[in-house]
C-alpha cells in the first residue's frame, strides 16, 4: 500500500505558526506507534519540541491524527522538523496544504 495512502500528511505555514497533521485509520496502533517514535526522534535530533496533540482520545467517529504545531519562536526550523518526521515515516509528499 502506497505509504501517503496509510498516513495522510497536511502541512499548513502562515506567519508565526507552523503545523503539520498526520492523519490515519483507526484502529491501526502500529501507525500511533510508529509516528509517535518518528515525532520523539525528530525532537531528540532537533532538540525541538513542538506542541503535539493526538487525537485518539476522542470520539471514535473520525479518523485519528496526530497534530504538531510551531509557533514564531522556532518558524525556521520547523520545516526541518516536518521533513524529518515525514522522512522517517516513508511519507514523500503531503496531501494539501491546510489542516
Amino acid at each position: 500500500m502506497d505509504r501517503c495512502k496509510e498516513i495522510v500528511a497536511n502541512v499548513k505555514m502562515e506567519e508565526c505558526y507552523e503545523g503539520m497533521s498526520l492523519v490515519f485509520d483507526q484502529n491501526r496502533d502500529d501507525l500511533r506507534v510508529e509516528i509517535n517514535a518518528a515525532i520523539e526522534k525528530a525532537c531528540s535530533a532537533t532538540g525541538l519540541q513542538p506542541l503535539v496533540f493526538d487525537n485518539a482520545n476522542t470520539d471514535k467517529s473520525h479518523r485519528e491524527a496526530f497534530y504538531i504545531e510551531f509557533t514564531d519562536e522556532t518558524q525556521r526550523e520547523s520545516g526541518a522538523f516536518f521533513e524529518m518526521v515525514l522522512k522517517e515515516l516513508g511519507i514523500d509528499k503531503c496531501e494539501n496544504d491546510v489542516i
